[in-house]
């Protein structure tokens, strides 16, 4: 079941979308591809699918080349944000569909179709109308179809984005486990780092057409590299190195290695505190006018000048890529 992508470019319009780009996906592994609108993730997702043509490179699946095969042939299973399921057809005729498509008889198509409702917590649903469903039941229905021809590749782009944040944190563990019990390669395309991170074994970040950083979700926030990762994956303090008298170009600190205090290292203006998650969240301000926000057990009084220490272990220098 394992997916690797050589050398890929795709055109999008006049756009390179897809520029050069090597990725390889375990057997049975959850991945995770995230970049901004317009990095390329969701042109390279329909490119694997057959949806796009390759302007070069080669597509691997489960060592079948499969670059110059139609959409239809390939055993891949897409899923987008909407379900489009067939509202004329019940639970059980939706998610039994594909296998009909491919001409698996009624009785078992129904019999796959009922152990993977059974798998998703939906025992009973069978017999009802998409319409008679809430958002995350159908979500859930929407997956299911898609696995139910067991594809050795499901690709799912931006699944949850309609959805509430509550529901999203729910739905996003049940698919975790769904996949996970399958055995199911799984490519989890989003811009939103807390689904990858929550969702994805190992992730890789896009820009411009190009995977700008690679890993487990550990290491890519322990270690993001450049400017542009370490911002989008939410680091707080991503600073030059000399406003914190540190010879790096550039670096981040996370804001529980900083500490207020009489005898600091460097020297900061207070703007506010925000009390959250059990801390309070004090922004200050560098003598260069970039902001450091600092993790404090207690508020601190805006418009005054005050002392911060840094744990330099806990500080990461990184390259500078952004234009």
């Amino acid at each position: 079941m394992k997916v690797e992508l050589n050398s890929v470019s795709v055109h999008y319009g006049d756009t390179l979308a897809v520029d050069t780009l090597d990725l390889e996906i375990d057997s049975g592994e959850r991945f995770a591809l995230m970049g901004p609108s317009g990095s390329g993730k969701s042109t390279l997702l329909r490119a694997v699918a057959g949806l796009e043509a390759l302007e070069a490179g080669t597509i691997h699946i489960d060592g079948e080349d499969v670059t110059s095969l139609p959409a239809h042939r390939r055993p891949v299973g897409l899923m987008f944000q909407e379900y489009a399921l067939f509202p004329h057809m019940s639970v059980i005729d939706n998610v039994g569909y594909g296998l009909r498509m491919i001409g698996v008889n009624r009785e078992t198509a129904r019999g796959r179709a009922t152990a993977l409702l059974d798998l998703a917590g939906l025992q009973g649903f069978g017999d009802r109308k998409p319409d008679s469903l809430s958002g995350g039941e159908r979500q859930r229905v929407a997956l299911l179809r898609t696995l139910a021809p067991e594809p050795s590749l499901v690709m799912l782009d931006e699944p949850l984005g309609s959805l509430d944040l509550a529901l999203r944190e729910d739905l996003l563990s049940q698919m975790r486990r769904i996949v996970t019990d399958l055995g199911t390669t799984t490519l989890y395309v989003t811009h939103d780092r807390t689904e990858a991170f929550a969702f994805a074994e190992r992730l890789a970040i896009m820009r411009s057409g190009q995977i700008v950083r690679k890993g487990t979700p550990q290491q890519v926030w322990d270690d993001p590299r450049t400017t542009f990762v370490a911002k989008f994956i939410g680091h707080a303090n991503v600073v030059t190195g000399p406003a914190i008298g540190l010879d790096a170009p550039a670096v981040t600190v996370p804001p529980d290695a900083l500490r207020l205090t009489d005898h600091g290292d460097i020297t900061v203006h207070i703007k506010d505190s925000v009390f959250t998650d059990g801390h309070y969240e004090v922004v200050t301000e560098l003598s260069n006018g970039e902001q450091l926000r600092i993790d404090s057990p207690s508020p601190a009084d805006p418009g005054l000048d005050a002392r911060v220490s840094i744990d330099r272990s806990a500080v990461r220098d990184l390259a500078v890529d952004e234009v």
